[in-house]
């Protein structure tokens, strides 16, 4: 393995000296024209369709694409013709091999099948919300996780990523938050199942991806469909001879941005305006006063100490996919084995994933059809506990390491441990092993045409194993005993579903009817071991019974179900008017007795204009078609056995004897628990232009969500923290543009640009009690505003020189951060002055992706933006007026030389926490415009790859995270908010993909 990075230097060298290479061959000099016909992955085309044009002379692609035509005449037109591609012309005026006749798909052809729940539907008979996502986009960024390739190329869908650690994951939400405490995440369906490990799957694996939006879309999936349904579906095998693809990338990653800390010059002069202000300081005279010897030497020498410079190093991305697929008209399989490796920014921060897949399909008669799809994933993953909190606070007036190199566990004689102590020998070891197998079998019988009886069978296991041992000086064991915690979880969930479909044409009426019944069931098995005092570090979390304090060991078992029936009819009259009805009724465990069922129906119209008689004439439109829909969804993502009356275990004892107590848990039962609905209407407008070169979809929704699953706090006196009820209202509305253009499109260069527009309106409308502000888990709600708001004094700036006596009214000084008085009463109190100062989610957001291709060239440049959101940022909020730790650089705090309107004044009296307002300080505009992604490719010509055996052979560069705008200090990447933990990254990547 340590020798992949010279490999891919050797991929570098190969990508520049063929590019520069002059190929050549020679034509023969009879009428004969040979060629081989590929798709755009540089596959073969088997039975394309080539004729002279004008004549019957025409002959058919063999099983590796190639044809031969002996032509009559010269000059003469071929005709490549192929169902689901465009049609192609090619000119010829003399004998010659075409090396590679390239077919594009035909994006715009109406007949395009579109996954929609338990089946599908042609894109032109489509009545939802409904967004595709081309394979080819969701492998143009390599990356571990393939939503965040969707990133700004789905209207209504908003990722970002939760942090830079290895593997990290992605938070998603589909047109806005609904919910306030249950879960607001969408349902993720591979292959017609439920799998919430989307990470789990290769991109490179997946044929397919559509995000339903609108709850004509949803409603078949009843409560699971509430945030709204991302479908994937992956490669199946084609008959033919085998194919063989094979894709490896190798990749450097490092901070994308990162606030710098106080350097030793800055942090003396910070600490020295403390003094001052307090009068212990006057001049470098005192600085005796106010340092210790130790950091008196410091200052002397110059010695300053970037912990975080030292913690933050370079990571490492690598990748390994291997695919093959082929079979008979009887069986047909996909193979795939990946290997994916990334280390993270820190030491003991990296992660390990294999992945296996293998899908096959098998017709057993001309009626009977049974296959699988089975998935395996395992997880070798190291964390590490964050040490950028320690690295950003502790004094720069010290080294990490003595005179003699010896590590120094509380630098500078000081009460704050040694950032660098988690990485000492035997000091800490996080280790989670993850294994989550995902079979699937079903069963399709079509006894008569038009009817197909379906039966789908899904196991998903999984098990995990958390292994953490943190010795007694790591960073937040700090001096206490060691403690070493082992976690296990086993997980077994199976899905069974029964579908029929019948399809039938009577005239100009087109009928399409589905019945489902569907049984979802889950259950958790997990258990934690934990222990003090450990004899050997070097045994970690492997020996607890060596530990010789505080053994503790616990146990739980969680089991829920869901049993589910719906029925869907679709209608079309002569393909002009399209009708879509949906019912589902759902049953689920967790709800109460008596609540547990639920309906949901929804109902869907569609009009194609462009076909009406009145268009036939006009040659502007080739797509128009206007849709509207309504419908009710559920929620039931709440904490299994809410409704129910639980105990848990609390120390006790009977003198030195201990004995059995328990006690009520924190939460109280609710025997009347119910259903979350949410209620949305869509109209939909999809259009094209100028013979499809311009196409879109203009998307406008208005979701209202009542019986909100809110956790409602209740007093001490009745000896619980909180009870879920049914409770309050939030509502979204919002606009989604669509904008997809061929400016340029001919035989040497290709540019094809896509914008995806966002403007989501979220709201809470209504609370417990007709309150207007709760607090709910360190968190305000605010009723008119989103769900994810910041509640808190407006800051309007630093009292000034000259306004000393209004500042003294609210008991202030010059220097001091002054708020607004929202009542006029001229006091501030946090019942009467606290207001909405911003939120979390955006105003708006955009993407645009741009694919250009000239020769044997591509590029991709991808834009991201998300504009109008704020951010509480920890960066800022860690300033520290005692200058006691260290605080952020480039902040320009108050002084009576430097009046800042910014930053109060440092006072060695104050500390962070006593100092009025402090939290005010943290807000900032987290706005920002990101280059995403750029790519780079060059695809070698086939009179190279052709020699060696390859169907094709492409090289690649690509960069992630290569440029930013926002106005955050440093450059700091507000994508995944305030968080100083594990910074994003910026990702340089080489690449390679080979088709045999």
């Amino acid at each position: 393995m340590m020798q992949l990075p010279k490999r891919i230097s050797h991929f570098f060298i190969l990508f520049f000296c063929l590019i520069g290479a002059n190929l050549s061959f020679a034509y023969g000099q009879n009428k004969t024209v040979t060629g081989k016909v590929v798709d755009k992955e540089g596959l073969p085309l088997i039975a394309v369709s080539v004729l002279v044009k004008g004549t019957n002379l025409g002959t058919s692609t063999n099983n590796q694409g190639e044809f031969s035509l002996n032509l009559t005449a010269m000059p003469s037109t071929l005709v490549f013709n192929y169902v689901g591609y465009k049609t192609l012309e090619i000119a010829v005026d003399e004998p010659k091999q075409l090396t590679r006749v390239i077919l594009e798909e035909d994006a715009t052809n109406l007949d395009e099948v579109v996954v929609i729940g338990y089946g599908t539907v042609k894109k032109r008979d489509l009545t939802g919300a409904v967004t595709s996502v081309a394979r080819e986009e969701l492998t143009k960024l390599p990356t571990t996780n393939v939503m965040e390739s969707v990133q700004g190329k789905a209207p209504g869908v908003d990722i970002v990523r939760q942090s830079g650690s290895a593997t990290s994951g992605v938070s998603i939400t589909v047109r806005g938050n609904r919910s306030i405490t249950a879960g607001n995440g969408p349902l993720f369906i591979v292959d017609g199942m439920q799998y919430s490990s989307i990470q789990d799957i290769n991109p490179n694996d997946i044929e397919s991806m559509e995000v339903l939006k609108d709850a004509s879309s949803t409603a078949i999936y009843g409560s699971r469909g509430a945030n709204g349904v991302i479908i994937v579906t992956t490669k199946r095998g084609v008959s033919g001879a085998p194919k063989v693809s094979f894709n490896a990338y190798y990749g450097v990653q490092n901070v994308a941005g990162y606030p710098r800390v106080m350097n030793g010059q800055e942090y003396v002069t910070l600490r020295r305006e403390a003094y001052r202000t307090t009068g212990v300081w006057n001049s470098p005279a005192d600085d005796a006063k106010i340092f210790s010897n130790e950091q008196l030497g410091f200052i002397q020498n110059n010695t300053s100490t970037d912990y975080a410079d030292m913690l933050l190093g370079t990571g490492h991305q690598q990748d390994y996919q291997l695919n093959i697929s082929g079979g008979t008209e009887k069986l047909k399989s996909y193979f795939s084995l990946d290997f994916f490796n990334e280390k993270g920014l820190f030491a003991m921060d990296d992660a390990k994933r294999y992945t296996a897949r293998l899908n096959l399909d098998y017709q057993v008669t001309g009626t009977l059809k049974v296959g699988t799809q089975t998935q395996l994933t395992y997880y070798d993953q190291n964390k590490r506990a964050d040490p950028l909190n320690q690295a950003n606070k502790i004094s720069p007036l010290n080294t990490p390491f003595d005179a003699e190199g010896n590590y120094v566990i509380y630098p500078g004689q000081g009460g704050a441990i040694n950032p660098l102590a988690d990485e000492q020998a035997g000091n800490y070891k996080n280790n989670v092993k993850t294994l989550r197998v995902f079979p699937t079998v079903f069963a399709e019988f079509k006894p008569i045409e038009g009817l197909s009886i379906r039966g789908n069978f899904a196991v998903n296991l999984s098990n995990l194993r958390d292994g953490l041992y943190e010795g007694s000086y790591s960073i937040r064991r700090n001096g206490a005993n060691s403690r070493a915690t082992y976690v296990t979880n086993n997980g077994l969930g199976y899905n069974w579903q029964a579908i029929v479909n019948y399809q039938k044409t009577f005239g100009a009426h087109d009928f399409s009817i589905t019945g489902i019944s569907e049984y979802l069931y889950n259950d958790s098995e997990n258990a934690t071991a934990q222990g003090e005092n450990q004899l050997l570090d070097n045994n970690f979390f492997y020996n607890l019974g060596s530990n010789t304090q505080n053994l503790a060991i616990t146990s739980a078992y969680t089991e829920t179900k869901l049993l589910s029936y719906a029925a869907r009819v679709n209608y079309g009259y002569k393909g002009r008017y399209l009708l879509t009805l949906t019912a589902r009724t759902d049953g689920a465990s967790q709800l109460a007795v008596g609540n547990k069922w639920d309906f949901f129906p929804s109902v869907a119209g569609a009009w194609r204009i462009v076909d009406e008689g009145f268009m036939k004439e006009q040659s502007l439109f080739s797509d128009l078609k206007l849709r509207a829909s309504y419908g009710v969804s559920g929620n039931s993502s709440v904490v299994a056995y809410s409704s129910q009356s639980t105990l848990t275990r609390i120390p006790f004892a009977y003198g030195d004897a201990s004995a059995p107590g328990y006690g009520f848990p924190n939460n109280s039962r609710n025997p009347q628990l119910g259903w979350e609905k949410s209620a949305n209407t869509n109209i939909g407008l999809d259009f094209g232009l100028f013979k499809g070169r311009l196409n879109g979809t203009l998307e406008l929704y208005h979701t209202s969500t009542s019986d909100l699953l809110l956790d409602r706090i209740l007093p001490p006196t009745s000896g619980y923290s909180f009870v879920t009820q049914n409770i309050g209202k939030t509502a979204n509305k919002g606009i989604e543009f669509m904008l997809n253009a061929a400016p340029i499109s001919n035989a040497q260069f290709k540019w094809n640009s896509t914008v995806s527009f966002t403007k989501n309106i979220e709201k809470v409308k209504e609370l417990i009690d007709n309150q207007d502000v709760i607090s709910l888990d360190g968190r305000y709600v605010v009723v008119g505003y989103p769900v994810n708001s910041y509640f808190d004094y407006e800051k309007l700036g630093i009292w000034q020189l000259g306004e000393e006596d209004l500042a003294n009214q609210y008991g202030q000084k010059p220097g001091d951060i002054r708020v607004k008085d929202q009542n006029g009463d001229n006091v501030i109190t946090a019942d009467g002055d606290r207001i909405v100062v911003g939120s979390q989610v955006p105003k708006w957001s955009l993407g645009w992706n741009n694919d250009f291709s000239y020769k044997n060239f591509d590029l991709n440049v991808n834009i991201f933006a998300r504009i109008g959101q704020m951010i509480n940022a920890n960066y800022l909020t860690r300033y520290d007026p005692q200058a006691a730790e260290n605080s952020t650089a480039d902040i320009g705090y108050w002084t009576p030389e430097n009046p800042s309107n910014e930053w109060p004044r440092p006072n060695a009296n104050l500390s962070r926490t006593s100092m009025l307002y402090t939290s005010t300080l943290g807000y900032t505009d987290g706005s920002f415009v990101k280059l995403r992604n750029v790519t780079l490719g060059y695809t070698l010509p086939a009179s190279v790859t052709d020699k060696w055996g390859l169907a094709k052979l492409k090289v690649y560069v690509s960069g992630r995270n290569l440029a930013m705008w926002s106005k955050t200090i440093n450059g700091y990447d507000p994508e995944r908010g305030g968080s100083e933990s594990a910074p994003l990254t910026r990702l340089i990547v080489a690449g390679i993909n080979v088709n045999f």
